[in-house]
């Protein structure tokens, strides 16, 4: 017999509640999952962007997250081809691998137990600690003996022994959740996420780290390309989303807009030269400058990567990466920083803005999205040779080091007139060796080495690095710490930066731009490019969450997305790019997710094409975990 339409609709809104429920706790169990993932993560890296690089730290991070792997499961997951795993793959490790749970302790012991009398003799609890996780010691089971309870004939209680051995668990994952929710900084790492805009007064921008000069200097690990995130990619069913879709043509078809007329070539210019260097961590740091003007003028700013001739069939990787260029108004101070605006007009693979500034201070902040300037895993088939000796036994620099040399002072060459002042000189020790270059020490290369008007030529910076390798006896150990800090691989191949070039032409005035310091994106810089976006991009509100707000930016060579998070509490966004097509993210991943601070905005991703001859559809979904 029917229902009647009363009890089929009751049993209908039964149905709905309960699955929404089971939707909540679905989601809510998610949540503290990968909160967990993260607290045991940040307990031993500095980084969620920080890959694990080797077995030990696997083997340590699945401890802080209460698992007790064995040789053989780390063995599983580190094979002889890993050289890296990121934190999505430990995320999806600790899904296949769950933590013991107090039964199959019991199990275990009483595989040993025979007789089920509840108690263990110490040599049998050897035996079965050594079953389980990695080999101990008898001096390491005895420490644990130590926290356990025994009767007076020296038998372990193994029942009070699993209580306490998942208690002990429970509060170390517990005691790294405390240390994530207290620490600031955990906080803005968590899941990778970019640093959020700061409170006013913080430090403009930290200095570029000191890379110190040894013979022993060892080559960095390199990073493993990106894998499948282990994240849930089924953003439909958050309670909160907004989706993102946007088709974009070959950026070939795009280099008509920033178009430069004949009268412009009249104008007085200035130039200066500069480059992104990519850190271990996978941070960029970039030359920052300020830009005087001494009166109002109709203004063009340019700002692409710099073409350095090379040899013949050898490929320039840095010129496919893109640049831009923030500017800023200095007002009262330097933390005062005011957003003007931003090249965003582009022919080609170079980005321009004009506009009329007024006379006054401005600050130009290099920016790349880090897209393609990225650590990459390459194959080299044998390390260059640096330096040789003659049949008289002198040393003399080889052909390729030359060549690599004079592509150096091209791009250390910051106002491009052929040599290098003590300014320019230091800004190359800073990034090669964390030290600074006095008068008097520049006095000594004057007398040792070719300069003219005080400015060190293009041999004199030869001769220089041949001093040093002479200094080695050959050996090239501090030559190749210059290289490897200034980008180049072991292939004497410039992989990981990208030279740029800066022009600035003013109708009315002599512009003028100096350099002023090399050092990782700034606060600042963060604040300009949410900015940014906020001001020139699409707004959309997160359904049912009128307090989240993801704002997309459309540009000629990138997309970047920015989450504003206008609420009291802080919230998780899933963003799942899965259905994108020929685009590669600065986060590296498909899918991931970013906490935002209450009340703050933040970067959630930038985007660029993979095939720029192609095109390229981007669509994304941000949703609302908690």
């Amino acid at each position: 017999m029917a229902g009647s339409p009363e009890n089929d609709a009751s049993l209908s809104v039964q149905k709905a509640q309960e699955s929404s429920q089971a939707k909540k706790s679905q989601h809510a169990e998610e949540a503290i999952f990968y909160k967990n993932c993260r607290a045991a993560y940040l307990t031993v890296l500095k980084s969620s962007l920080e890959n694990i690089k080797s077995k030990e730290q696997l083997s340590l991070v699945l401890q802080q997250a209460g698992r007790n792997p064995s040789q053989k499961t780390v063995n599983k997951y580190w094979t002889s081809q890993t050289t890296t795993l990121n934190f999505d793959d430990f995320c999806t490790i600790l899904k296949k691998e769950k933590p013991a749970t107090k039964t199959d302790l019991l199990e275990a012991f009483e595989k040993i137990d025979t007789d089920n009398t509840g108690y263990i003799l110490h040599d049998e609890l050897y035996k079965i600690l050594t079953l389980r996780g990695e080999k101990m010691t008898r001096d390491e089971v005895s420490a644990i003996i130590k926290q356990a309870e025994f009767n007076c004939s020296g038998k372990l209680d193994y029942h009070k022994f699993c209580e306490l051995f998942v208690a002990t668990r429970e509060r170390c994952c517990e005691a790294a959740r405390e240390r994530l929710e207290v620490d600031g900084r955990w906080r803005q790492q968590q899941f990778g996420s970019q640093a959020e805009s700061p409170s006013e007064g913080a430090p403009l921008s930290k200095p570029s780290p000191r890379i110190s000069r040894k013979t022993d200097h060892k080559l960095p690990p390199t990073k493993g390309e990106s894998r499948t995130p282990s994240r849930p990619s089924s953003a439909q069913s958050c309670k909160a989303s907004v989706s993102s879709t946007l088709s974009m043509g070959p950026s070939s078809n795009r280099h008509t807009k920033l178009i430069e007329p004949d009268t412009m070539k009249e104008w007085p210019r200035a130039q200066s030269k500069g480059c992104f260097y990519l850190e271990e961590d996978g941070e960029i740091i970039s030359h920052k400058y300020k830009l005087y003007l001494p009166q109002r003028s109709a203004v063009c700013i340019t700002i692409k990567p710099l073409s350095i001739p090379q040899g013949e069939g050898k490929y320039c990787h840095w010129l496919s990466v893109d640049t831009a260029l923030y500017i800023l108004k200095e007002n009262e101070t330097q933390e005062n920083l005011q957003l003007v605006s931003f090249t965003e007009q582009q022919n080609k693979e170079m980005l321009g803005w004009k506009g009329e500034l007024g006379s006054g201070v401005y600050w130009l902040l290099p920016f790349t999205t880090g897209c393609r300037l990225k650590k990459v895993k390459t194959q080299i088939t044998g390390e260059a040779k640096l330096v040789s000796r003659d049949e008289d036994g002198e040393l003399a620099l080889t052909k390729e080091f030359r060549a690599a040399l004079s592509d150096i002072f091209e791009t250390i060459d910051l106002d491009g007139n052929g040599f290098l002042s003590l300014e320019e000189y230091n800004f190359f020790e800073l990034r090669t060796s964390g030290e600074k270059c006095d008068e008097e020490a520049w006095a000594v290369c004057k007398e040792n080495f070719d300069m003219k008007k005080n400015e060190l030529t293009r041999q004199g910076f030869m001769d220089l690095n041949l001093m040093e390798a002479n200094d080695r006896e050959g050996d090239p150990s501090d030559l190749w710490v210059t290289l490897l800090s200034l980008g180049y691989n072991k292939a004497l191949e410039m992989t990981e930066a990208c030279p740029f070039v800066i022009d600035i032409s003013a109708e009315k005035c002599k512009p003028k731009i100096k350099p002023i310091s090399l050092e990782a994106g700034s606060w600042q810089l963060n604040r300009a490019v949410c900015k940014s976006v906020v001001n020139k991009g699409e707004a959309k509100v997160m359904d049912s969450c009128e307090n989240i707000i993801i704002y997309t930016y459309k540009g000629g060579r990138r997309i970047t997305s920015v989450i504003e998070n206008k609420s009291e509490n802080k919230v998780i966004i899933h963003v799942n790019n899965e259905k994108s097509k020929n685009c590669l993210s600065s986060r590296g991943l498909l899918v991931f997710a970013v906490e935002v601070a209450p009340k703050s905005m933040m970067v959630s991703q930038h985007v660029v094409p993979l095939n720029e001859q192609e095109e390229w559809i981007y669509n994304c979904v941000h949703s609302l975990l908690s």
